[in-house]
């Protein structure tokens, strides 16, 4: 039968190896709070520098890592929470891996900011044309002859900046659109600072599309006005509108509305200050499936970004002309009750 443990007596000394123990124990518990302290502001990942500065031996470092407690994540990066990494704690082991002068940019430089609603696959950071940097798992590192300014403690371009990268560095066009509607209509960066910025960028492998879709978000109803909607639908063989009329809301907000009277169609285009992102086009798509469907007069809502995304066209104009179809089929079947 097992025998309880014992206990020293009060007042009992207690035997030296037990107190070795003890006191590696409370040193162990030392360490592990000085470092969570340190890596607070990290979100749970600290330098090996921080570490050293703040008076541990790497001999106790790595006792750390040895028994598990702590993780090298690369030459520079300690987690003192467990290896997997969360919130910012990835954000600064890319930074710390990539060198000195690297910067968070593109898409993560505005999450960084603040960016809500976008889902984050790599993270994107830019390191001087010649520097030497390893490839880290999920991190995509572009090299710059020159890089731009950055701000705040956690380095990142400046949201102008980092909006047209992320454009530009999108896996298609439609990433791109959004990207750049989002960073505005969050308010992340000014139409203004965003047009400025685009027209010094040099080269674009997606510059004509950019061109037009920067002027759709910053120049809501300028853009619009001269949007030739009509010859969009005669080239997709439809008959030509009956009247376009503009209209500027608050704050700028504009819309282009599109009537053919004769078949009680009326097609309002709206620009890209009303929406955040593309998931607005899906919504205008289910609803004006519903909007054929029912009522004297269709009623269709189409975004602009919507428009110049070929896919996303096509299905829009699909749409425009089961309407038409349907308001004269509506119309037919007036004039034969009258």
């Amino acid at each position: 039968m097992d025998q309880p443990p014992t206990f020293p007596e009060a007042g009992e000394s207690r035997s030296p190896r037990a107190l070795r123990d003890e006191a590696r124990r409370v040193e162990r518990e030392r360490r592990q709070l000085l470092a969570e302290e340190l890596a607070a502001p990290y979100d749970g990942v600290v330098t090996l520098a921080i570490l050293l500065a703040a008076g541990l031996t790497r001999g106790q470092i790595e006792a750390q890592v040895a028994r598990g407690a702590w993780h090298r994540l690369g030459r520079h990066t300690v987690a003192v929470r467990g290896q997997a990494l969360a919130g910012r704690a990835r954000w600064w082991h890319a930074l710390w891996e990539s060198g000195r002068h690297a910067a968070l940019d593109g898409a993560t430089a505005l999450l960084a900011a603040g960016l809500k609603g976008w889902s984050e696959r790599d993270i994107d950071v830019t390191v001087p044309n010649n520097a030497r940097v390893r490839p880290i798992p999920g991190v995509r590192h572009h090299r710059l002859r020159q890089q731009a300014p950055t701000v705040g403690a956690l380095r990142r371009t400046r949201p102008e900046v980092a909006a047209i990268r992320a454009a530009q560095w999108a896996v298609s066009d439609a990433e791109a659109a959004t990207v750049l509607a989002m960073a505005v209509q969050q308010r992340l960066v000014s139409p203004g600072a965003l047009l400025e910025r685009w027209r010094r960028v040099g080269y674009s492998g997606r510059r004509e599309f950019l061109d037009v879709v920067i002027e759709d978000i910053c120049n809501g109803a300028e853009s619009l006005g001269e949007l030739d909607f009509a010859r969009m639908c005669r080239a997709r063989g439809l008959s030509e509108p009956s009247r376009q009329v503009l209209r500027t809301g608050p704050r700028g907000r504009a819309s282009l509305d599109v009537f053919w009277d004769d078949e009680g169609v009326h097609v309002e285009i709206h620009g890209a200050h009303h929406y955040a992102g593309l998931t607005p086009v899906e919504d205008a798509l289910r609803a004006n499936d519903l909007a054929i469907s029912g009522g004297d007069e269709i009623h269709l809502q189409v975004p602009v970004l919507g428009l110049r995304l070929f896919e996303r066209r096509s299905a829009l104009l699909d749409q425009v002309e089961r309407a038409l179809v349907e308001g004269r089929r509506r119309a037919a079947r007036r004039s034969s009750t009258q």
